[in-house]
């Protein structure tokens, strides 16, 4: 019998191909940890175990990032079988700073060239 989720989190945000979702994702048990996993279209996404369940949702933030998501932002939405609806705030998780155009450039100037991504400032 699979475990049952400690919470739920209602997740929205941009997807890496520029469209809106909103999917919840479950905080379920696992070996005295919790973990993470969001389903996503073709996409299962299902983080490591981590110590709380905050760090689980902060994992899975982080791989959604490294995908090219971002304005991502949750709410938990049950806690065990309470349903807390809109009782709960927003939590906005700040996209990851990308660099500029003129930085990506030298840096593929530099690796075409052999320099590698040795930082010569």
């Amino acid at each position: 019998m699979p475990e049952q989720a400690i919470e739920k989190h209602q997740l929205a945000g941009v997807d890496e191909r520029d469209r809106g979702f909103n999917r919840l994702v479950e905080i379920e048990p696992v070996d005295g940890a919790c973990r993470a996993t969001l389903r996503y279209e073709a996409t299962l996404i299902v983080t490591p175990p981590c110590q709380t369940e905050a760090a689980a949702l902060d994992h899975l933030i982080g791989l959604l990032h490294d995908r090219g998501y971002r304005q991502l932002r949750s709410r938990l939405s049950f806690q065990g079988t309470a349903y807390l609806g809109t009782q709960k705030d927003w939590i906005e998780y700040p996209d990851p700073e990308q660099p500029g155009i003129l930085t990506v450039l030298v840096q593929r100037l530099r690796g075409m060239l052999g320099f590698g991504q040795k930082d010569w400032s």
